[in-house]
């Protein structure tokens, strides 16, 4: 019996913590369930639909310069167009040449959702639609970066098209952010609205797929009037918004890591939204098979909750 006991001992214990472990489980669950989203402001179903055209081979990784971008430009301008987006200028398409390694020539897609308030403010939703083309004969359509974000300006512009933003609101669909942020530069050097008026940047890059569910908020650090609708806001389907990623913590600063950069140079307040990299980043398995598409919903959802808390502000 005296050898028994700390078997006993042992048996119980391990027992007892897969007891509280079940329990955890199930309470996380639970809470999932309870935070789950009745109804969303854009059709989810076109949301994941234009993920899945854009990624697809036939845009051969969307690579600057090449007939894959040409493919993903008119894509852009065609669902625009669908959803009564109009052009900033005279076109949807903002032309640029810029040299990396070699010539290339590339095009911003912007269009323009007018504000109620009848002025010269505008809020500027970005995402760069490029990738990194066919490499050694595989084709990287990166589905997470950032199909993803292209999506979610789409579900944006339905939004807003049933709900009016007091702000003017431009829809960026930048070229050239995987050779160096070249779209958003110059959109934000050249373009015909005064960057005094920008008066923020809310960027898009990577927002579909998280293991541990996180979204990343980027930029309250150097704006602080941006932080409060961050900090209470509150969690709503499978997303934890979280703020980070600013040089305050452990983690990669991401404060100059894609577009919202150019907007940060010229000291445009902005909030940039992604998530952590995963295995398939920058990889020809970023497919849209990968994409964690409850979660993926949940964050456009948010983002667009945000957008709302900001767009009420005297910006």
């Amino acid at each position: 019996m005296k050898n028994n006991k700390p078997l006993l001992f042992l048996l119980f214990i391990t027992l007892f913590l897969q007891a509280c472990k079940t329990q955890k489980n199930n309470t996380i669950t639970k809470e999932i369930n309870e935070k789950a989203i009745e109804t969303y402001s854009f059709n989810t179903s076109d949301l994941l639909e234009d993920v899945k055209i854009l990624s697809s081979n036939a845009y051969q990784g969307r690579r600057t310069g090449t007939k894959g971008a040409k493919l993903a430009e008119d894509y852009i301008i065609e669902r625009f167009s669908q959803l009564k987006v109009k052009p900033l200028n005279s076109g949807y398409r903002q032309s640029f040449s810029f040299t990396a390694g070699k010539q290339y020539n590339a095009n911003n897609i912007l269009g323009l959702i007018e504000g109620t308030a009848s002025n010269n403010k505008y809020i500027v939703l970005s995402a760069h639609y490029d990738h990194e083309g066919v490499k050694n004969g595989e084709t990287y359509n990166g589905a997470d970066d950032n199909a993803s974000g292209i999506s979610a300006l789409f579900a944006f512009a339905e939004f807003l098209k049933k709900n009016p933003p007091k702000h003017n609101v431009i829809l960026a669909a930048f070229d050239g952010e995987e050779l160096g942020l070249k779209g958003a530069y110059h959109f934000v050097n050249d373009n015909v609205i005064k960057q005094r008026n920008i008066v923020l940047n809310l960027n898009m890059d990577m927002i579909s797929r998280s293991d541990r569910h996180e979204l990343f908020a980027v930029g309250t650090r150097y704006y602080p009037h941006l932080k409060p609708a961050i900090e209470n806001f509150k969690n709503i389907g499978m997303v934890d918004l979280v703020i980070g990623h600013e040089g305050l913590d452990a983690k990669d600063n991401w404060t100059n890591s894609s577009d919202h950069a150019a907007f940060h140079k010229a000291k445009i307040p902005f909030v940039y939204f992604g998530v952590a990299d995963h295995d398939d980043y920058h990889k020809p398995t970023d497919d849209f098979e990968k994409i964690d598409k409850q979660f993926y919903k949940d964050a456009v959802e948010t983002i667009i909750q945000v957008f709302i808390k900001y767009d009420a502000l005297e910006l």
